[in-house]
C-alpha cells in the first residue's frame, strides 16, 4: 500500500517539472550572433500626450509657437509638470498648437510629425528655419502574469524591447511560460494579439521584438505550474482514491 502511495506521488511530481528546454532563453541564440537590426517607427496614438518645442535662430520669434507656461523662460520641469503641459492627443488623432491650429497626427511617427509642423511653419512664412522636438511622454507599457513584479511601467525612450519590458517587472517567474508570451498592441484603430517565443532568438528582427506605447503583455503560467495548480494541490485526495481503489481490488479478490 505504501509503495503504491509513493510510486503514484513520484509519477505526479515528476509530472509536473519543467523541462530545460521549457525554461531557458533564446536557446538558438548562437544562429544569430550578428544580424542586421531593422527598429520600425512607432506611431503616434489618441491619448498620447506630446511635449513640442519649436525653435529658431532668434528665440524670441519662435515663443507664440510654443505653449506659455512658468518654465518657458528657464527653470526646471518634471516629468509630470510636463505631461500636464503637454498637448493630448485627441481621439481622432489631432493636437491644436498655438497659431498653426489643428494639426493631424494620424499615422504619423515623431520623427514625421516633426517634420509636417516644420513644414506648416516654413510655408505659412511663420519661422525661418525652424526647429521642432517632438517626444511622448506618457508612453508605458503593462506586464501580467507570471513576472516577479506586474504592473504598469513608464517609459521615456521611442520604444523598448521586449526583454527590456519583461526586466522592468523583474523577469518571469520559474513558472512563466518562455514559448508563449501574448504581446496585445493596439494601433490605429486595430487590436493585435502576438504569440512571442522567448526560448529561440528568430523572431528579435520581427516589429513585436519592439514595445510600443500602451502594449500589454501576458505571461500565461508553464505547463509545471497549471498542474501544481489543478492536479498536485489535490495530491492527497488522488492518494487517498487510489488507496481506496486499491483496498476494494484486495477485499474482493480475496
Amino acid at each position: 500500500m505504501n509503495r503504491l502511495s509513493y510510486i503514484i506521488l513520484f509519477c505526479v511530481l515528476f509530472s509536473s517539472c519543467a523541462s530545460k528546454k521549457e525554461i531557458l532563453y533564446f536557446q538558438d541564440a548562437a544562429n544569430y550572433a550578428s544580424v542586421t537590426t531593422t527598429l520600425k517607427s512607432v506611431l503616434i496614438q489618441p491619448n498620447d500626450i506630446l511635449n513640442i518645442r519649436i525653435g529658431a535662430l532668434v528665440p524670441e520669434t519662435a515663443l507664440p509657437y510654443n505653449l506659455q507656461t512658468g518654465n518657458t523662460l528657464g527653470g526646471s520641469s518634471t516629468i509630470e509638470t510636463l505631461k500636464i503641459q503637454g498637448y493630448l492627443v485627441a481621439p481622432e488623432g489631432t493636437i491644436v498648437l498655438p497659431i498653426l491650429g489643428t494639426i493631424s497626427t494620424a499615422g504619423l511617427s515623431v520623427t514625421a510629425l516633426e517634420t509636417q509642423i516644420k513644414s506648416e511653419l516654413e510655408k505659412g512664412g511663420h519661422l525661418v528655419n525652424p526647429t521642432v522636438a517632438v517626444r511622448i511622454l506618457n508612453a508605458k507599457v503593462t506586464v501580467l502574469g507570471e513576472v516577479k513584479v506586474p504592473g504598469t511601467y513608464s517609459f521615456l525612450e521611442q520604444s523598448i524591447s521586449v526583454p527590456q519590458a519583461l526586466g522592468y517587472a523583474g523577469d518571469l517567474t520559474i513558472n512563466g511560460k518562455r514559448n508563449d508570451i501574448l504581446l496585445i498592441r493596439e494601433s490605429e484603430g486595430n487590436r493585435t494579439i502576438t504569440h512571442i517565443d522567448l526560448t529561440t532568438a528568430n523572431w528579435m528582427n520581427n516589429p513585436a521584438y519592439q514595445i510600443h506605447q500602451n502594449d500589454v503583455l501576458v505571461v500565461n503560467p508553464n505547463n509545471a505550474k497549471v498542474k501544481t495548480a489543478g492536479f498536485i494541490g489535490n495530491a492527497g485526495t488522488i492518494l487517498t482514491i487510489a488507496s481506496l481503489v486499491l483496498s476494494s481490488i484486495i477485499l474482493i479478490t480475496r
